[in-house]
């Protein structure tokens, strides 16, 4: 069983930038597809970021890209979301899955197996 942990979320201001990290013990994530998801209150969690474990492929949602960029840090065994111009509608609960199935990444919630208890991300303006 594969847990993971999210961290680096916080209060931001507006404009700035965040990194948020996904770790595990015990297993190497660079044999999982990560996926990056958040979820505000009242909506539903969306995928916006996703690497695949093959070839380290990344995909992104429309409202992250040019944005936010996912990659391995692999001394740490971690997987980042590194967050930039950051606006408040970017203010949700952040979470990190795995699957150790694809040669590739999406970024719908459902096939993936483990996932995180999430990191909250607040963004004043």
């Amino acid at each position: 069983q594969l847990q993971l942990v999210e961290s680096g979320g916080g209060l931001v201001q507006s404009g700035e930038s965040l990194r948020l990290s996904c770790g595990t013990s015990g297993s190497a994530l660079k044999d999982y597809a990560i996926g990056w998801f958040r979820q505000a209150p009242g909506k539903e969690r969306e995928g916006i970021a996703c690497i695949s474990s093959s070839d380290n492929r990344t995909w992104y949602h429309d409202s992250v890209k040019d944005r936010f960029t996912v990659g391995r840090d692999w001394a740490k065994n971690t997987v980042y979301l590194q967050m930039m111009h950051i606006t408040p509608d970017d203010a949700a609960t952040y979470y990190c899955a795995a699957e150790g199935l694809f040669e590739g990444c999406v970024l719908s919630p459902r096939p993936y197996d483990f996932w995180g208890r999430g990191t909250q991300v607040i963004v004043s303006p």
